[in-house]
């Protein structure tokens, strides 16, 4: 990638971006469930946090809620890839919904982490973002034995901590080096803590944030793609800033503002992995339009997860009342 000191102004297109295999696996299942079943097909929260990907489901027939009182007793139901609390699988088991289960696999081993130590009694420390989904369904599984730390200064504050039996686990969409900083000193404050057996961060948003680091030494701006709800796509905004690049989270080409290109010859566009490649294409689009006329596409780190559908997919039927 030999740009240095080039006039020609250039986008810079990082590989990865976009779509995890969790998000893939998420949309996949309710493309699946409409086109098996037509709609309505119901989903408790957005599948994922993009409103793109929301607004062209629920043209398509999925009905989003926020509460399942919303849904009709045993209609079609599927859990976003946030993942659920218990007790909200107990309320769905009980108004008897066909639930399709759409939690990331990564977000369910977070889940399972919690449950086990819960009950070995552990102290389970959860680093995070209170109001966020995954979080919320994480708490959930353990709210007598588990602590949210989302900065240094909630660990300064933690009480009630069992220094011989305490263990972290995380939300799977954090920035790496926000997340170390709390880490550390954590086992600053409880040196026998027991770390994840490996990373809760998923694959996804440490692959993002290194190819978003590479990308930001060589653009003097960097256009993140993603909605304000994208977790993922606010720590890609926070890296390259960090990497002392300016950067801007986007939903779409339209929110490109003309002063942030003033004086720029190397725009770094990446996105979010709930955000799909089509949002990437129009702002690319755009930017050629603004005579960002060559495309280089940085390939860093190569990807080839795959997550299965659930099992209920594969005889799924539609009851006629």
């Amino acid at each position: 990638m030999e740009i240095a000191g080039s006039k020609q102004k250039t986008v810079l297109l990082p590989k990865p971006r976009g779509f995890c295999a969790g998000v893939i696996r998420a949309v996949d299942i309710v493309e699946i469930a409409l086109e098996q079943l037509g709609g309505p097909v119901y989903v408790r929260k957005e599948i994922v946090h993009n409103r793109y990907v929301v607004d062209d489901l629920a043209a398509r027939g999925a009905v989003f809620v926020d509460s399942l009182d919303e849904i009709p007793s045993g209609a079609v139901t599927i859990f976003s890839a946030h993942g659920v609390t218990p007790e909200i699988r107990k309320e769905a088991l009980n108004r008897g919904l066909r639930v399709i289960d759409a939690t990331c696999p990564l977000v369910t081993k977070v889940h399972l982490e919690v449950l086990r130590y819960s009950r070995e009694n552990y102290t389970v420390i959860l680093i995070g973002h209170r109001n966020h989904d995954e979080v919320i369904g994480t708490l959930g599984e353990a709210p007598g034995s588990i602590h949210l730390v989302s900065t240094l200064a909630d660990v300064e504050a933690l009480e009630n901590v069992q220094p011989d039996r305490v263990v972290y686990t995380t939300q799977t969409t954090l920035s790496m080096d926000d997340t170390n900083a709390i880490v550390e000193r954590l086992k600053q404050r409880f040196p026998r803590i027991i770390a994840p057996a490996s990373s809760d961060i998923c694959y996804a948003t440490q692959n993002r944030q290194a190819a978003v680091k590479a990308i930001a030494e060589k653009a003097d701006l960097i256009l993140v793609v993603g909605s304000e709800n994208s977790s993922n796509s606010n720590r890609l905004v926070e890296v390259a800033q960090n990497a002392g690049t300016t950067a801007y989270l986007i939903g779409s080409a339209r929110d490109i503002q003309s002063e942030w290109l003033d004086g720029r010859f190397h725009v770094g566009v990446t996105a979010g992995a709930s955000t799909p490649e089509i949002l990437v294409e129009q702002v690319v689009g755009d930017l050629k339009e603004r005579g960002f006329t060559c495309v280089r596409e940085v390939e860093l780190i190569e990807e080839d997860v795959h997550f299965p559908l659930p099992a209920p997919l594969e005889g799924l039927e539609r009851v006629v009342s």
